[in-house]
């Protein structure tokens, strides 16, 4: 910062009594400092005739101060949301009282929040921090993807000003820095970040809150393949913390750990304005199909969407896929275009005619015709977002329609532009994935559309049934957020599935006691612990004869130790998904509930670590994860 170095009335005299002379680029600087009292170097170059070599020259007659000061990036965009005051309700008073009379407790256990959708856990939280920041202490809040939470920061910064800050893994280098520094030095007091904020240089934290604890992001996929409730828990413990897990449709296996008294269970029944949750209405695509409906809209959900946007309301309509559809063939001889790379069909996108790997990036034109026959019959199948916004704009001109999913938000800015200009009312309808289920807040949308509620159920995972409840619940809660009821309609091949009977009645109890009876009969999570090791490379039967040698291994290992029933080891198994990014995919799998896991790892760690070079091929890549998200 460039400021004088006396008081200005001074600087005049003092030119005269040491007979110093300035030029002209001088003159004007100082009558420019003069004016503003102090400036920083950029600007005074941008507003002024300044030269570097002109400042330093006054500097050098004693007329200037010239000091460093920290300039920290601010890398985030800021969404508009209007600051509010908001009185909570019975409830949120209950749960926010409870947490902060026990802040200061040594044998405090950590905190669920189960608060249905619309019930204020936002409020909830910054109760709980502006009282860890009267006490002193900073606070940590952790959310799924930071991308898709700017209406979240913009309303904590709203309240508590330039002490909250953010942290995620997509900030530039520098950016990190300037948040670590300004951590470390007490200047951010409130944190707001994905997973990787969990290890920020606090000196005095009280609390860490994990917003939408049930998401897969908190599991990281990548090594060190951590779980940011395991690590956050046992941070907490170590620094004797508050720990604040919150979420409309915990996970299956942290619900579980709360009502055997893990967790102290505070629960939200109620909408913050109170209310009622929006109808969800079921509609049975099969009779749509039986009346000569072949469209991936309804009768109902068009007639509603007439009537929403004639109303001046908006409309959120849900497809957990992206692309405009699945996969293209050739109908004549069922070719289908694949990634070079990976063992997956290309998701056709119709803007570039193009299909596309959503898993290592690989991209190619689809031809005219056939690479196997030759033939003209190519056709893409299946439907993704890019075709919902097709079939919008050919079903209803007039409707305004924006999309938001990866494709549309991969610039920087363009995921808050998409959210400005729909919360301004530019546009009738929001198409959009998994995104729309992530803490977006629209005053007027009164209308929800989940065109295909049964599509994750179709996945070989022990969790799809998980996934599909939590993802209805989610994404209807969007509907009726403020004075106007919400209304839902929940297209599905599968009525009678227990993950859509319960989930279009908010029952999540109903759905977890369904969903524990399952578990427990197949022995999967929380009943057990699973181990994944999969091994990979570009050679397949060389993956396979080391995915062998491994078993072989550990059941000698494990024989020594006196473990002779070796039916928890499930494979070695080629991977679901059997080749990405050029490797092959081999699996083994751990699922046993009276094998101590700790055992497991550390014969683990010495076949991988120890005798590795003797074991394994040296091209063979081994990744190991404990109680993996998924298995595919």
């Amino acid at each position: 910062m460039i400021s004088l170095s006396k008081q200005a009335e001074e600087i005049d005299e003092y030119l005269k009594e040491n007979k110093i002379r300035l030029g002209s680029k001088q003159k004007e600087i100082l009558e420019y400092i003069k004016n503003v009292k102090e400036i920083d170097l950029g600007k005074l170059l941008e507003n002024t005739n300044a030269t570097r070599q002109s400042i330093n020259g006054l500097k050098e007659k004693n007329i200037i101060n010239i000091k460093e000061t920290d300039f920290y990036r601010n890398p985030e965009q800021i969404y508009s949301v209007e600051h509010k005051d908001i009185k909570l309700n019975e409830e949120q008073e209950k749960v926010v009282n409870l947490i902060n009379q026990e802040m200061f407790n040594e044998d405090k256990k950590p905190y669920m929040i189960h608060g249905v959708t619309g019930s204020g856990k936002t409020e909830v939280y910054m109760e709980i921090i502006e009282n860890a920041l009267n006490q002193g202490l900073d606070s940590l809040m952790l959310v799924p993807e930071i991308s898709l939470t700017p209406q979240t920061i913009s309303r904590f910064r709203n309240k508590f000003g330039n002490i909250v800050g953010v942290f995620h893994s997509q900030l530039s280098e520098g950016e990190k820095h300037d948040v670590y520094k300004q951590v470390k030095e007490g200047k951010i007091r409130i944190l707001i970040g994905a997973r990787s904020a969990l290890f920020m240089p606090f000196t005095s934290l009280g609390v860490i809150i994990i917003d939408e604890f049930h998401e897969s992001a908190y599991k990281s996929e990548k090594n060190p393949k951590f779980n940011t409730i395991e690590v956050a828990n046992f941070i907490s413990r170590k620094r004797e913390v508050s720990l604040v897990l919150g979420s409309a449709t915990p996970s299956i296996e942290e619900y579980y750990k709360a009502i055997n008294g893990q967790y102290k269970l505070l629960e939200i029944n109620k909408r913050a304005n109170n209310k009622p949750m929006p109808k969800i209405e079921v509609v049975d695509m099969k009779d749509e199909l039986m009346i000569g409906n072949k469209s991936i809209f309804s009768s109902k959900l068009k007639l509603d969407m007439e009537e929403a946007v004639k109303n001046k309301n908006q409309i959120i309509l849900f497809l957990n896929r992206r692309g405009y559809s699945n996969f293209v063939s050739c109908r004549k001889c069922g070719y289908v275009f694949t990634c070079e790379n990976c063992d997956i069909s290309l998701t056709y996108h119709k803007k570039s005619n193009t299909g596309k790997c959503h898993y290592c990036g690989y991209e190619k034109e689809i031809p005219k015709e056939c690479p196997e026959c030759k033939s003209k019959y190519i056709k893409p199948f299946g439907i993704g977002t890019q075709k919902i916004e097709e079939e919008i704009k050919s079903l209803f001109p007039n409707m305004r329609v924006l999309r938001l999913d990866r494709d549309t938000t991969s610039k920087k800015g363009s995921f808050d532009r998409i959210l400005n200009s729909f919360k301004n009312k530019e546009a009738d309808v929001l198409i959009g994935t998994q995104m729309l289920s992530k803490g977006l807040d629209f005053d007027n949308v009164t209308l929800v559309g989940i065109l295909s509620a049964d599509m994750i159920l179709k996945f070989p995972d022990f969790r799809s049934a998980e996934n599909t409840f939590q993802l209805i619940t989610q994404v209807s809660g969007r509907a009726g957020r403020s004075e106007q009821e919400g209304k839902v309609i929940l297209q599905t091949y599968d009525t009678e599935h227990y993950a859509i009977k319960h989930a279009i009645n908010y029952d999540f109890k109903g759905f977890y006691q369904d969903e524990i009876k399952i578990r427990k009969l197949f022995d999967y999570a929380p009943f057990n612990n699973m181990l994944s090791v999969v091994l990979s490379g570009k050679n397949n039967k060389l993956v396979e004869i080391n995915a062998k040698k491994m078993y072989d291994t550990l059941a000698y290992l494990l024989n020594e130790r006196g473990i002779e029933d070796l039916s928890f080891i499930l494979g070695p198994n080629q991977c679901s998904i059997s080749k990405i990014n050029q490797n092959y995919r081999w699996q083994i799998l751990f699922k046993d509930e009276d094998i101590e896991i700790n055992l497991l790892k550390g014969i683990i760690k010495y076949i991988c670590i120890t005798k590795r070079e003797i074991v394994f091929d040296k091209d063979i890549n081994i990744s190991i994860d404990i109680n993996p998200y998924s298995v595919l």
